[in-house]
């Protein structure tokens, strides 16, 4: 009895731990501009809003863009890093350049959250779909008629003279009998006007879970929708391979993962590039949670010079796992 009871103590430890370690975010604008976020390239609201939470992140970092209705406004792009098993906070706003960034702005433990506002949208968060809202451009014709009106001038005129010396009697008259009558005119013009409205709001949809590139014999989840192309891996590596710098390979590495998805075949092939144990980790860190095939993560193991990094990496896993 005394077991089962301790059994059952673990599993709720263990459930709740798991729970904690997901992550929200919240991106709100500072002057109401609507918006739309895209995490790992999939967008994550259909209709622009000012204010939007998604939830149940697994990873410490994703890669964000914010595309903004209004198409004159820049589209942003950063790099989040936060921590897991909390609710971030992030603010949209000008800078004092005049410029839109995004800001962070707080962070609290999940279980402290306060309640989604009324005018929030809460999204749980998708890995699969569109990565960018449509654009559609509208076009308005305008039409505009005017009316003239005015008096007719033709008409007659008549001259009398009378001149009688015997009567003394000299006159002159005119008299002008002319015709009052109206014209009018009708005058028709037509202006195009194009605009362009910015982005087409979609109807929520179910998400399809799996991706479009397909991984023979993978059955586990996934972590982006479509990884890197051998061609431009290899490109990758070569440029990663040509830093004579520790540091500057290391960088290049997060540089590349940043704009693209990674087998994790091809995450243990980069840390390959690395001449010290300290960068294979650092980066196999950095690149968990991004991967195409999380699933298969434990091949990095093998990159691996000491066994002190698979066990570090594999407690930096457990960490925020879910």
């Amino acid at each position: 009895m005394k077991k089962t009871f301790t059994l059952s103590c673990m599993l709720i430890f263990i459930s709740i731990f798991s729970f904690a370690q997901k992550t929200n975010l919240i991106f709100f604008s500072d002057q109401g501009e609507k918006f739309y976020v895209v995490l790992n390239s999939v967008l994550q609201n259909s209709t622009a809003e000012t204010n939007v939470k998604v939830t149940d992140l697994v990873a410490p970092n994703y890669k964000l863009k914010i595309i903004f209705a209004d198409s004159s406004i820049a589209t942003l792009d950063k790099n989040l890093m936060f921590e897991q098993g909390t609710e971030s906070t992030f603010n949209i706003k000008k800078n004092n350049k005049g410029e839109y960034v995004v800001r962070f702005l707080s962070s609290v433990p999940i279980a402290e959250a306060p309640a989604p506002t009324a005018e929030q949208k809460v999204i749980v968060l998708s890995t699969s779909g569109p990565s960018q809202p449509t654009a559609v451009t509208s076009t308005t014709i305008t039409q505009t008629t005017t009316t003239g009106s005015g008096v007719n001038p033709d008409g007659t005129s008549m001259g009398i003279h009378v001149n009688d010396p015997a009567l003394g009697v000299n006159i002159n008259m005119n008299i002008g009998t002319g015709t009052s009558g109206s014209s009018s005119s009708t005058y028709t013009s037509t202006t195009t006007t194009t605009t362009t409205s910015g982005f087409q709001s979609q109807p929520n949809q179910p998400v399809d879970p799996q991706p479009v590139y397909v991984l023979q014999g993978y059955n586990g989840p996934y972590g982006c929708a479509y990884p890197m192309s051998p061609a431009d891996f290899s490109a990758a590596k070569q440029s990663i391979s040509s830093k004579s710098f520790e540091d500057s390979k290391l960088s290049i590495a997060k540089q590349v993962f940043n704009s693209n998805c990674l087998l994790s075949s091809q995450v243990k092939e980069i840390m390959q590039l690395f001449s010290f144990e300290d960068s294979k980790l650092a980066f196999a860190k950095y690149a968990y949670g991004l991967t195409f095939d999380p699933g298969n993560y434990f091949k990095v193991n093998d990159a691996f010079s000491f066994e002190s990094s698979t066990e570090e990496l594999g407690e930096y896993i457990t960490s925020f796992k879910k």
